[in-house]
């Protein structure tokens, strides 16, 4: 059962500028990024099955949530069901998206 605080929150996302609608249906692509290395072809070569690669990242750091390869949230994996998913805890500024681009925040 939701509350009201979760249905006011949502009519909220929901309402959008006149002239927008169009935008709404571009395809983005969504990245939950756990880790990274940078590793040398002869290690990669050496991966095989069973292989365990440490990509250096905490158990537990927040998870990079990438909208077209542009960072917009930082997150936690849950499970939901049998798949995996995402808990959004941080939202990326948009001033801060600006900044990571190389340009001026306004």
């Amino acid at each position: 059962m939701r509350d009201n605080a979760a249905e006011a929150r949502e009519q909220q996302q929901l309402q959008v500028p006149e002239g927008i609608e169009r935008i709404l249906e571009i395809p983005l692509e969504i990245t939950v990024e756990l880790g990274r290395k940078r590793i040398r072809i002869g290690e990669l070569l050496s991966v095989g099955v069973g292989s365990v690669v440490d990509l250096g990242t905490a158990a537990g750091a927040p998870l990079a949530i990438y909208a077209n390869s542009t960072l917009i949230a930082h997150g936690e994996a849950v499970v939901v069901g049998e798949r995996y998913g995402v808990r959004v805890t941080d939202i990326v500024s948009p001033n801060e998206r600006v900044r990571r681009l190389g340009g001026e925040a306004p």
